[in-house]
């Protein structure tokens, strides 16, 4: 018979609906009383280290306190996250291709979600529920490191005065014509 694992021992898989419900509500209220975020860039890709480095930590500690505090820190990146994925995503996209990629983003999104919750399970009962939880933060980490090295316009991605501009690359231009003509219905 195995062990109980770390995670389950710490009580927090009992609070999880709760603590990462009440994290990305405060934290998507943040921005009434912050001002704008320019450089949603770099603030996409530094939450999400905070994301592996607060899965890590999550993964790592034997402290109910530090578990609850990391689970609702990993909320509060994904949250921040998601925000500033889409604003790149809205801003960069041409009027004409914006609902097509937004439904491809969707789709690439709620597909990585059920994916990595098999992966996870996989790597879990292969090993253990620390080591799957620690590897995927490492994971994670390493993910934003290649995509913030081979992508400097993401990185340097802002946006000003309601504009969106990536210092360093020009954003394509949209073509004159829509390239997938719609069907009647």
């Amino acid at each position: 018979m195995r062990a109980p694992s770390p995670i389950a021992s710490t009580g927090v898989a009992s609070f999880r609906p709760p603590s990462l419900a009440r994290s990305p509500l405060l934290t998507a209220l943040a921005p009434v009383f912050l001002p704008p975020i320019q450089r949603t860039g770099r603030a996409l890709l530094l939450s999400v280290v905070a994301y592996g480095i607060a899965t890590m930590v999550f993964g790592l500690s034997r402290s109910f306190p530090l578990s609850l505090g990391a689970y609702a820190l990993i909320g509060a990146a994904d949250q921040v996250s998601v925000v500033m994925r889409q604003t790149t995503i809205q801003l960069a996209t041409p009027d004409e291709l914006r609902g097509r990629v937004s439904s491809v983003n969707m789709l690439f999104v709620g597909a990585s979600n059920r994916l990595g919750a098999v992966e996870s399970g996989f790597v879990a009962a292969a090993t253990s529920a620390t080591f799957a939880v620690v590897s995927g933060g490492a994971g994670c980490l390493a993910v934003v490191g290649f995509v913030g090295a081979k992508m400097p316009a993401l990185r340097a991605y802002r946006i000003r005065d309601g504009a969106a501009v990536a210092s360093g690359a020009a954003i394509a231009a949209a073509p004159a014509t829509d390239p997938l003509p719609a069907t009647d219905q």
